[in-house]
């Protein structure tokens, strides 16, 4: 492991230049609070709100904070308080295709996806990004709650948030050096609970101040994301079955399910030993889901796929500590990229709950390594054994 420096104040221009800020104003506070710092820390702040849905209506309503009608005035309301330009510009097309056709076809495929880390990649520090750095821009600014390290080298990395409550480097973890040179993130060296931040907003006369946080996936209007994948792929019945292969159940498509998942399995009688059974696997070949105990989710490695790295790509076997969801924790890894393609992860401890199309990320300390999708994972003899048990 190796120490980095602590992270430098946020707010100060970078190299103490006065940039051309592009601020993503989704219509939240903390989009809104991070727009106020880099206005009031001398930067040429320009506000913008990412139209990503052809029919906002169709999005979630209800001050949820993302895409619908609602946040875009909500987010130029912020914009006219804190005195700064506002434009909409509409990306629905480029979402539509690269983070919800893509969610679809994960589920479809019986992976896992995370559709927000998605969006961060493909929209707002690819598609976003390019647009403004063709415009003249010099930075993104954005809400996140995670921390960029300028090196002496001139160099930057990528560290989690001062406050690890409200971290979130994991789903920035596709991020590469070239846009953390153009990434500002003012919260995420700020030792603030997030009262204190929506206290700021209203000090600042900000009034999305008391607007509910979002939780969901935006783009699935009533939360109902089995509702939601049914629409689109069309119901098909299948089997759950026990790790003999013996039926238990029905259900009404494998890409309702994700592994570990416990809840909402419908079978008809439990187990023998009477322990609640938990989702092992999904074959979307034969539409197949197989439950079993608990135990049987032990994993102890995993390969990875379509590595992305936030700065240089490690040489050689590492230690590392790993994050494998946006809430999670972390645990401790040995990881080694091989042939440049496929990254290999051994896990100090078995880990439950794993499924491909998740995404990994590594970490050194509090800097954010890069990241990768898992493709496929080994369990631990015990979880094996508990399968043919």
């Amino acid at each position: 492991m190796t120490d980095f420096p602590g992270a430098p104040d946020p707010t100060v221009p970078r190299e103490r230049e006065r940039l051309r800020v592009l601020a993503a104003m989704s219509g939240g506070v903390d989009s809104a609070v991070a727009a106020a710092r880099a206005a009031e820390a001398g930067h040429d702040v320009t506000g913008v709100h990412l139209a990503l849905s052809a029919n906002p209506q169709s999005f979630r309503t209800g001050a949820r904070g993302c895409c619908t009608i609602e946040d875009s005035r909500d987010a130029r309301r912020a914009a006219d308080v804190i005195g700064i330009p506002f434009y909409v510009w509409d990306l629905a097309e480029r979402f539509r295709e690269d983070v919800v056709e893509d969610f679809i076809a994960e589920y479809e495929a019986g992976r896992t996806p995370n559709p927000c880390l998605r969006c961060n990649e493909k929209i707002k520090f690819a598609a976003l990004l390019d647009k403004a750095l063709a415009l003249g821009f010099d930075a993104v600014c954005t809400g996140h709650y995670a921390t960029v390290v300028l090196k002496d080298d001139g160099s930057r990395e990528l560290h989690r948030a001062s406050d690890m409550a409200k971290d979130q480097s994991y789903v920035l973890g596709v991020l590469d050096e070239k846009q953390l040179a153009h990434a500002m993130f003012p919260l995420g060296d700020t030792l603030t609970t997030k009262e204190e931040i929506r206290a700021e907003a209203e000090r600042r006369g900000l009034a999305v101040a008391k607007k509910p946080d979002s939780h969901d996936i935006c783009f699935i209007a009533d939360g109902d994301t089995q509702g939601f994948l049914a629409s689109r792929l069309g119901k098909a019945e299948g089997d759950i079955v026990d790790e003999s292969g013996t039926k238990l159940g029905t259900h009404e498509g494998a890409f309702g399910y994700t592994i570990g998942q416990r809840k909402g399995l419908r079978i008809g009688h439990p187990a023998a030993d009477g322990k609640p059974r938990y989702v092992l696997d999904i074959s979307p070949v034969d539409n197949t889901v197989t439950v079993g105990p608990v135990e049987a989710l032990d994993v102890t490695a995993l390969t990875a796929i379509k590595p992305r790295w936030c700065g240089v790509a490690p040489a050689g076997p590492g230690s590392y500590t790993a994050q494998l969801r946006a809430h999670g924790g972390e645990t401790p890894v040995t990881a080694e990229l091989v042939d440049g393609t496929e990254l290999r992860v051994t896990f100090a401890e078995p880990v439950r709950g794993v499924a491909p199309g998740q995404a990994i990320v590594l970490y050194d300390g509090t800097r954010v390594v890069g990241s990768a999708t898992i493709a496929a994972t080994e369990r631990s003899a015990a979880a094996r054994a508990a399968r043919s048990a």
